[in-house]
C-alpha cells in the first residue's frame, strides 16, 4: 500500500507541475464564463476526454495527454513560414519540444527512464494507428479540437478549408473516436454541424 501511495503522490505532483507550467500561458480560453490560461484548459480537457474514452488508461498515457500542449506558446506558429511545409516543421518541432518539457518534469518528480521514454513516444504520436495508446491520445486531441476550437475555426475560414480539415481529422481517428465525435457534433450549432455532415458525406 505504501508503494501505491508513493506512486499516486508522484503522479499527482507531476500533474500539478504540468498544470503550473501551462498556467503561465498568456493566451486565454473562455470556460464557464471566465477567462483561463488556454493551455491549462486544453490539458484538463484532454484528461477529461481520456477518462471517457479509456477509464483504465495507463499512467504513461494519462501523463502524456496532460503534456500534449505543454508550454506550447513558447514556439508560436509565426516562427515558421506560413506554408504547408512550414506548418509541418512547426508541428514536428512542437512534438519534440513538448516531449522534452515533459521529460524534465517527470524526471524531477522521480519517474524512471522507461516511463519517461514511453510518455515522450506518446507525445510525439509515434506509431499512430499501430499503437493503441497513441491512437487513444490522437482521438482525445481530435475531440478536444471539436469541442473547444472547431466552431471558432469554422467561422474564421472558408467552407472548403473547414471541410478539408474535418476530413483529415476524421481520418486520424479510430472507430471509437468517430462515435464520440458524432455524439459531440449533435450538440453543435446547426451550421457547424452541417459542415461535419458535408465532410463525411
Amino acid at each position: 500500500m505504501e508503494a501505491m501511495g508513493t506512486e499516486l503522490s508522484r503522479f499527482n505532483e507531476a500533474i500539478e507541475r504540468i498544470d503550473a507550467a501551462n498556467a503561465q500561458d498568456p493566451g486565454r480560453a473562455l470556460h464557464a464564463g471566465r477567462e483561463v490560461p488556454a493551455e491549462l484548459f486544453y490539458g484538463q480537457r484532454m484528461s477529461a476526454w481520456l477518462d471517457r474514452l479509456e477509464p483504465g488508461a495507463s499512467e504513461a498515457l494519462r501523463l502524456a495527454v496532460r503534456c500534449q500542449h505543454l508550454r506550447r506558446w513558447v514556439i508560436p506558429r509565426s516562427n515558421y513560414p506560413m506554408t504547408r511545409p512550414g506548418y509541418h516543421q512547426w508541428r514536428t518541432r512542437l512534438g519534440a519540444f513538448h516531449a522534452e518539457q515533459a521529460a524534465e518534469i517527470l524526471r524531477e518528480v522521480g519517474y524512471d527512464e522507461p516511463l519517461v521514454a514511453r510518455v515522450q513516444a506518446l507525445i510525439r504520436k509515434e506509431r499512430l494507428k499501430a499503437d493503441p495508446e497513441t491512437q487513444t491520445l490522437e482521438d482525445a486531441a481530435c475531440l478536444v479540437f471539436l469541442e473547444i476550437d472547431y466552431v471558432d475555426f469554422a467561422r474564421r475560414h472558408e467552407e472548403a478549408k473547414v471541410v478539408d480539415i474535418l476530413r483529415k481529422t476524421w481520418r486520424k481517428m479510430s472507430d471509437r473516436g468517430h462515435v464520440a465525435a458524432m455524439e459531440l457534433a449533435g450538440g453543435l450549432p446547426e451550421v457547424e454541424r452541417g459542415l461535419i455532415e458535408k465532410a463525411l458525406a
